[in-house]
């Protein structure tokens, strides 16, 4: 384990190779280029605001904001664990020419995530200004919201990039674990929006602690509930610190399957 992760220090030069090469690549042959990284989690703001609001008539005021800090919290998560599926396999080349420490290809997906959240944050603070919402002293907490949603994001994306290397059928089935996670978390809706019932499993769902966490300090200008941010953050260092395990062990039968 102590080699495995001496090796992984020295490979962190990698990471970041594959996060700034993943990030040049995309929307590289667009017109509009890199702006896509702004427009992007705006439009589907737009989207989801014009289906709840203009044909379902639903979300009241304060919808606004409450949506916008929803979908950039989600579209990090999302976006990340989505990829992560095939985020070894498609490396193949790579990994069965050049011996590396193969957990660093789930760590360049959560990297890049964060990366689109960073600009999906200043989508927040653009509309958040026109809705003259300024932020207080809580914004100081925001730090430690997203080192727990990169922990957690880690931790997903590992275990998944690891699995996606045995059952190459995980990529299509993942969309529509996501799908369903998605609606089951007041993404889009507020509790007060659905019967109770509803909700009764929210305390079990991490990421409403998070789109809670965001929310109270964005929107509400309040330091978040640091009890369930604490939770979140230490069972998924926990998390990560076990699959690094798991890949130091395992990594020749991966390269096998490959």
């Amino acid at each position: 384990m102590k080699r495995y992760l001496l090796d992984l220090y020295r490979r962190r030069d990698l990471v970041a190779l594959l996060v700034t090469s993943g990030l040049k690549a995309q929307h590289r042959n667009s017109m509009l280029g890199y702006l896509w990284w702004l427009l992007d989690p705006f439009l589907g703001v737009l989207i989801y605001y014009f289906v709840v609001v203009t044909v379902f008539r639903r979300g009241g005021e304060g919808y606004g904001p409450f949506l916008v800090v929803g979908m950039v919290v989600w579209r990090w998560l999302g976006a990340t664990t989505s990829a992560a599926s095939q985020a070894i396999v498609k490396q193949a080349g790579i990994i069965t020419h050049v011996e590396l420490p193969k957990i660093v290809f789930p760590i360049a997906e959560a990297a890049t995530g964060l990366v689109h959240f960073g600009f999906g944050l200043v989508v927040v603070m653009l509309l958040f200004l026109a809705w003259h919402i300024l932020p207080g002293v809580a914004l100081l907490s925001l730090p430690l919201i997203v080192v727990s949603q990169f922990l957690f994001t880690l931790a997903l994306a590992s275990m998944i990039a690891y699995v996606g290397v045995f059952l190459r059928d995980l990529e299509p089935l993942m969309g529509h674990l996501l799908r369903l996670w998605f609606f089951a978390s007041p993404v889009i809706w507020r509790p007060d929006m659905v019967p109770a019932e509803a909700t009764s499993l929210l305390p079990a769902n991490p990421m409403s602690h998070l789109l809670a966490a965001y929310r109270d300090v964005l929107i509400g200008q309040r330091l978040p509930s640091l009890g369930p941010l604490a939770v979140i953050g230490i069972a998924s260092a926990i998390a990560v610190a076990w699959m690094t395990y798991v890949y130091s062990r395992h990594e020749h039968r991966m390269v096998r399957v490959l």
